[in-house]
């Protein structure tokens, strides 16, 4: 897909959270490198944090952290209307099976099982992140509308009044 963006702005604000400081740092560096901007927490807490201090578009955590779980920081995401739509994916190992599927029952969109290829990872997460830009821009479309809508049916109704008044 190879998806790139012509402003800095515009690039896509990842949140990486993992416990492990070198795992973070090899997959910030990567992610960076695919032209992402980068937002980095080392537990579930901290995440949070970032979450209200940056505008995120998709958070990348570890499925197994200490103190608060991938799975736990998954169902507090979902638990804030602000966030109901973030996109989550979590990551875990391939001899995890039991972890995939906590990840999904506590509101992740996609698991990654470890060992990744980076490329394949890049390419699952601008596809989640277009999916999710797609989606918002049907939502302010549908508003628009009813927006629109709204106004006509207000419209409508004053053209009703104002020929009744003229029949009278």
């Amino acid at each position: 897909m190879d998806i790139r963006y012509p402003e800095p702005d515009e690039r896509p604000r990842i949140l990486v959270v993992e416990p492990n400081r070198t795992n973070l740092s090899v997959i910030a560096r990567r992610l960076g490198e695919a032209e992402f901007r980068i937002a980095t927490a080392d537990d579930g807490s901290s995440a949070i944090a970032e979450l209200y201090r940056l505008p995120i578009d998709l958070v990348l955590a570890e499925l197994n952290m200490p103190r608060m779980s991938g799975a736990e920081l998954a169902r507090a995401i979902r638990g804030e209307v602000q966030w109901n739509e973030l996109p989550i994916m979590l990551i875990t190992g391939k001899s995890d099976p039991k972890g995939a599927v906590r990840a999904y029952e506590s509101g992740a969109d996609d698991v990654i099982l470890k060992p990744f290829h980076f490329e394949v990872l890049i390419a699952r997460i601008e596809r989640r992140i277009e999916r999710t830009r797609t989606f918002r821009r049907l939502q302010a479309d549908n508003a628009a509308l009813d927006a629109r809508v709204v106004e006509r049916a207000i419209q409508i109704g004053e053209l009703k009044d104002a020929l009744a008044n003229a029949r009278r």
